[in-house]
Protein backbone atom coordinates (compact mmCIF):
# COMPACT_ATOMS: atom_id res chain seq x y z
CA UNK A 1 0.00 0.00 0.00
CA UNK A 2 3.03 2.44 0.21
CA UNK A 3 3.37 4.74 -2.62
CA UNK A 4 3.60 8.10 -3.43
CA UNK A 5 0.06 10.18 -3.86
CA UNK A 6 -1.95 7.29 -3.54
CA UNK A 7 -4.10 8.60 -1.00
CA UNK A 8 -5.63 5.81 1.18
CA UNK A 9 -2.32 3.97 0.97
CA UNK A 10 -0.15 6.84 2.18
CA UNK A 11 -2.94 7.40 5.29
CA UNK A 12 -3.10 3.61 6.27
CA UNK A 13 0.98 4.03 6.37
CA UNK A 14 0.70 7.30 8.35
CA UNK A 15 -1.63 5.61 10.86
CA UNK A 16 0.32 2.37 11.06
CA UNK A 17 3.47 4.78 11.79
CA UNK A 18 1.81 6.70 14.37
CA UNK A 19 0.59 3.79 16.34
CA UNK A 20 3.99 2.50 16.38
CA UNK A 21 5.71 5.66 17.60
CA UNK A 22 2.60 5.83 20.36
CA UNK A 23 3.35 2.28 21.69
CA UNK A 24 6.78 2.94 21.65
CA UNK A 25 6.20 6.47 23.59
CA UNK A 26 4.27 4.27 26.08
CA UNK A 27 6.39 1.76 26.51
CA UNK A 28 9.30 3.85 27.42
CA UNK A 29 7.31 5.62 29.82
CA UNK A 30 6.23 2.01 31.40
CA UNK A 31 9.61 0.79 31.36
CA UNK A 32 11.64 3.59 32.10
CA UNK A 33 8.90 5.86 34.36
CA UNK A 34 9.73 9.46 35.13
CA UNK A 35 9.46 10.81 38.55
CA UNK A 36 9.17 7.02 40.02
CA UNK A 37 10.02 8.32 44.10
CA UNK A 38 8.86 8.69 47.30
CA UNK A 39 9.88 12.33 48.72
CA UNK A 40 11.41 12.91 51.94
CA UNK A 41 8.36 14.48 53.41
CA UNK A 42 5.62 14.79 50.49
CA UNK A 43 2.79 17.71 51.62
CA UNK A 44 -0.21 16.02 49.89
CA UNK A 45 -0.73 12.60 48.93
CA UNK A 46 -3.62 9.46 48.03
CA UNK A 47 -3.40 6.42 46.87
CA UNK A 48 -5.38 5.14 43.91
CA UNK A 49 -6.80 1.67 43.21
CA UNK A 50 -7.82 -0.13 40.24
CA UNK A 51 -9.47 -2.93 41.67
CA UNK A 52 -10.97 -4.57 37.97
CA UNK A 53 -7.37 -4.83 36.90
CA UNK A 54 -5.26 -4.44 40.20
CA UNK A 55 -3.45 -1.16 39.04
CA UNK A 56 -2.45 0.80 42.03
CA UNK A 57 -0.61 4.31 42.53
CA UNK A 58 0.47 6.43 45.25
CA UNK A 59 0.97 10.35 43.83
CA UNK A 60 2.71 12.63 45.86
CA UNK A 61 2.73 16.21 45.35
CA UNK A 62 3.59 19.46 47.03
CA UNK A 63 1.89 22.66 46.30
CA UNK A 64 3.45 26.41 46.98
CA UNK A 65 1.27 29.25 48.80
CA UNK A 66 0.46 29.94 44.94
CA UNK A 67 -1.55 26.81 44.80
CA UNK A 68 1.62 25.88 42.05
CA UNK A 69 2.75 22.33 41.90
CA UNK A 70 6.45 22.76 42.36
CA UNK A 71 6.85 18.94 42.76
CA UNK A 72 4.83 15.92 41.97
CA UNK A 73 5.99 12.36 41.92
CA UNK A 74 4.89 8.51 42.28
CA UNK A 75 4.93 5.13 43.14
CA UNK A 76 2.58 2.10 42.12
CA UNK A 77 3.03 -0.93 39.79
CA UNK A 78 0.35 -1.97 37.52
CA UNK A 79 0.06 -2.56 33.83
CA UNK A 80 2.01 -0.27 30.82
CA UNK A 81 -0.73 2.01 30.31
CA UNK A 82 -1.34 3.24 33.93
CA UNK A 83 2.33 3.85 34.28
CA UNK A 84 3.12 5.45 31.55
CA UNK A 85 0.13 7.84 32.19
CA UNK A 86 1.34 8.45 35.72
CA UNK A 87 4.92 9.27 34.29
CA UNK A 88 3.72 11.48 32.07
CA UNK A 89 1.22 13.35 34.04
CA UNK A 90 4.12 14.42 36.58
CA UNK A 91 5.89 15.89 33.77
CA UNK A 92 3.61 17.84 32.48
CA UNK A 93 1.44 19.09 35.60
CA UNK A 94 5.06 19.58 37.28
CA UNK A 95 4.90 23.84 37.40
CA UNK A 96 1.23 24.41 36.66
CA UNK A 97 -1.42 25.46 39.28
CA UNK A 98 -3.92 23.30 40.33
CA UNK A 99 -6.56 24.66 38.37
CA UNK A 100 -4.34 24.19 35.09
CA UNK A 101 -3.80 20.52 36.40
CA UNK A 102 -7.82 20.05 36.56
CA UNK A 103 -8.73 21.54 33.59
CA UNK A 104 -6.05 19.21 31.82
CA UNK A 105 -7.50 16.29 33.77
CA UNK A 106 -10.60 17.41 32.15
CA UNK A 107 -9.07 17.33 29.06
CA UNK A 108 -7.26 13.94 29.06
CA UNK A 109 -10.63 12.68 30.06
CA UNK A 110 -12.64 13.31 27.35
CA UNK A 111 -9.99 12.59 25.29
CA UNK A 112 -10.07 8.94 26.42
CA UNK A 113 -13.78 8.70 26.50
CA UNK A 114 -15.34 10.89 23.45
CA UNK A 115 -14.83 9.75 20.16
CA UNK A 116 -15.08 13.30 18.98
CA UNK A 117 -12.44 15.28 21.05
CA UNK A 118 -10.65 17.72 18.87
CA UNK A 119 -7.90 19.22 19.60
CA UNK A 120 -9.11 23.49 18.79
CA UNK A 121 -7.87 26.43 19.97
CA UNK A 122 -9.36 25.82 23.47
CA UNK A 123 -7.63 22.96 24.49
CA UNK A 124 -4.64 22.87 21.73
CA UNK A 125 -2.10 23.06 24.80
CA UNK A 126 1.53 21.08 23.72
CA UNK A 127 0.42 19.24 27.14
CA UNK A 128 -2.50 17.36 26.05
CA UNK A 129 -1.00 17.29 22.18
CA UNK A 130 1.52 14.84 23.99
CA UNK A 131 -0.72 12.90 25.85
CA UNK A 132 -2.76 11.95 22.68
CA UNK A 133 -0.22 9.25 22.82
CA UNK A 134 -3.05 7.57 25.19
CA UNK A 135 -6.04 8.50 23.56
CA UNK A 136 -6.55 4.96 22.05
CA UNK A 137 -7.77 3.67 24.86
CA UNK A 138 -10.76 4.80 24.27
CA UNK A 139 -11.67 2.17 21.93
CA UNK A 140 -11.17 -0.57 24.82
CA UNK A 141 -13.14 1.72 27.78
CA UNK A 142 -12.16 -1.03 30.71
CA UNK A 143 -8.57 0.87 29.80
CA UNK A 144 -9.56 4.23 30.39
CA UNK A 145 -9.47 3.61 34.50
CA UNK A 146 -5.96 2.60 33.56
CA UNK A 147 -4.96 6.01 31.89
CA UNK A 148 -6.72 8.06 34.57
CA UNK A 149 -5.95 6.19 37.39
CA UNK A 150 -3.15 8.59 38.31
CA UNK A 151 -4.92 11.70 37.30
CA UNK A 152 -7.77 10.87 39.96
CA UNK A 153 -5.26 10.55 42.48
CA UNK A 154 -3.52 13.30 41.56
CA UNK A 155 -6.77 15.28 42.14
CA UNK A 156 -7.39 13.74 45.19
CA UNK A 157 -4.27 14.99 46.82
CA UNK A 158 -4.70 18.23 45.32
CA UNK A 159 -8.36 18.44 47.25
CA UNK A 160 -6.72 16.75 50.47
CA UNK A 161 -8.70 13.10 50.08
CA UNK A 162 -6.20 10.26 50.63
CA UNK A 163 -7.52 7.22 49.10
CA UNK A 164 -9.50 6.99 45.41
CA UNK A 165 -10.80 4.16 43.80
CA UNK A 166 -11.92 3.63 39.93
CA UNK A 167 -14.70 1.11 40.94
Amino acid sequence: MQGIGNGKGDLWLMLDELRELYQEVILDHGKNPRNFRRPDKPKREAAGKNPLCGDQVVVYVDVDQNDCIVDVSFLGKGCAISIASASMMTEIVKGKSIAEAKALFDDFRKMCTTDDFDLNDENSDEEIERLQVLSGVRQFPVRVKCATLAWHALDAAVDGVDEISTE
